[in-house]
């Protein structure tokens, strides 16, 4: 029986390059979200270079580094090129009104976890691979969740079956906490979360026990909070417009700038 390999895999395997520029000299040690962010900020890179903001002297990136004068270039491009309109007070309320436990104020959730750590030199497919049969070994039986954590979790916690105790925004890393907290109703899951979370530790199998859900603030209160989400999504929107563009200008290999609706912000 032949595996097709998936689109994640098969771009681990392959250079992680931009027009001559090869970002990273071992690519199957990124994450599909690390290859996007490289392959969208080398992108950034040849667009300032063209547009005469950054010496075309300057050197190419490194095992995805880039110069401090890269840096500012791509910050000053972005200014020129992506134009964020103020959203009005009506688009606000209404995303309010979607979105209602998004800026919840004291929110709570008891949770467990089993991290798969990503370590210098660690196999990214293998790992995710064991990671989601643990996840799925999990949501099957979740009476094995202790007993998964202990024998198979990076985390100190591991110990302890996985316990985190109960945790506010504050507690974890910002990535983690946008899949735990903020939740609208038909996310907000009690039990083994669908999908592997992902953070700057590694991968994740997460169990939340319990949730307390805070206080729910009128509109008023976070309407400049409000506004901001609406802005950063509308950034998110025209960056993937230009790298798209931009991608279509010098050719990408190792890294899919379609896969996510925001290539440097995921």
């Amino acid at each position: 029986m032949h595996t097709i390999p998936t689109t994640d895999a098969l771009a681990a395997n392959r250079p992680l390059r931009v027009g001559d520029d090869v970002l990273h000299p071992q690519p199957e040690q990124l994450t599909e979200a690390e290859r996007r962010q490289l392959a969208s900020l080398a992108l950034l890179r040849l667009a300032a270079i063209e547009d005469g903001l950054l010496d075309e002297r300057d050197p190419p990136p490194s095992e995805g580094v880039i110069s401090e004068a890269a840096a500012d270039a791509i910050d000053r491009w972005l200014e020129q090129a992506i134009s964020v309109p103020d959203p009005d007070e009506a688009a606000c309320r209404r995303f309010h009104a979607a979105h209602p436990a998004r800026y919840a104020q004291g929110e709570r959730v008891q949770a467990r976890h089993i991290l798969f750590a990503v370590t210098p030199g660690v196999d990214v497919q293998a790992l995710r691979q064991r990671a989601e049969q643990a996840l799925l070994a999990v949501r099957s039986a979740p009476e094995t969740f202790a007993e998964q954590a202990r024998t198979t979790s990076n985390c100190p916690s591991g110990e302890q079956g996985g316990e985190l105790g109960w945790l506010n925004a504050d507690d974890c890393a910002p990535e983690f906490a946008r899949e735990l907290f903020g939740q609208d109703d038909a996310q907000a899951h009690i039990g083994v979360l669908p999908r592997l979370v992902h953070s700057r530790f590694g991968l994740h199998v997460v169990e939340v026990q319990a949730r307390e859900a805070g206080v729910r603030p009128q509109f008023e209160q976070v309407q400049q909070a409000v506004a901001q989400s609406l802005r950063q999504q509308a950034f998110a929107t025209a960056l993937k417009q230009a790298c798209a563009v931009l991608a279509a200008r010098h050719e990408v290999e190792g890294a899919d700038l379609d896969a996510a609706a925001s290539p440097l912000l995921q």
